[in-house]
């Protein structure tokens, strides 16, 4: 396997069915209609809950890409923060509510957590099930970052940050739970390509280097 499985845009559902959706609302590209941005977020929608991973750098593109996909700040459910690098946390106070329970690194500052705590329901650093068939793998010391791991009717799809700790890291992480299926988000400049050719679907996003 020499490229990236990649769809067309990243703004398309990416994970359709009865009991789940999956929609990249920031990233660097986007479709028309939608603002681009250094960064990364995507929403999980399961029929009880709303998930989002990552907050992506300006949270008024964040606001402008949900309401094109009609989903307001208040139906936010959970938020999970991969790490605290500007581009995947900057928009988060955008989107805070009083009611919305918030994953983050347990090695994130002192200061973010009190002031998220302020604004939301309240504040989570450990692996945890968050939804229904949606996990945090909880923070890779060695990269300061977590993951997403979410049961699909096909195998495990894996959502990522960065994948500072090494995309090889993460995955055996959750391939300790059941064969993955699909990636979702920014690899950086992993090029191991052997390492994710039985995966059905690749999508590279944001950071990711080698995405042709």
């Amino acid at each position: 396997m020499n490229e990236f499985k990649r769809l067309e845009n990243c703004n398309k559902s990416l994970w359709d069915d009865t009991k789940m959706k999956l929609r990249i609302v920031y990233d660097n590209e986007a479709d028309e209609g939608f603002l681009n941005g250094w960064g990364f977020s995507c929403l999980i929608e399961t029929a009880r809950e709303k998930v989002l991973f990552d907050a992506g750098w300006d949270g008024n593109i964040l606001l402008h890409n949900l309401k094109r996909f009609g989903v307001g700040r208040e139906e936010i459910d959970v938020i999970v923060i991969s790490h605290t690098h500007w581009d995947h946390v900057g928009g988060i106070t955008h989107i805070l509510h009083p009611q919305v329970v918030v994953h983050l690194p347990d090695s994130s500052s002192p200061r973010l957590k009190e002031e998220i705590a302020r604004r939301a329901k309240r504040v989570e650093t450990k692996p945890l099930s968050i939804a229904e068939h949606i996990y945090t793998t909880g923070e890779f010391k060695s990269g300061k970052e977590q993951a997403l791991v979410i049961e699909t009717r096909v195998g495990l799809l894996v959502v990522t940050g960065c994948a500072h700790p090494g995309l090889e890291t993460i995955l055996d992480a959750a391939r300790a739970f059941g064969d993955v299926c699909g990636l979702i988000g920014g690899f950086h400049g992993f090029n191991r390509y052997e390492y994710i050719g039985d995966l059905s679907m690749i999508i590279p996003c944001h950071c990711t280097r080698y995405k042709q």
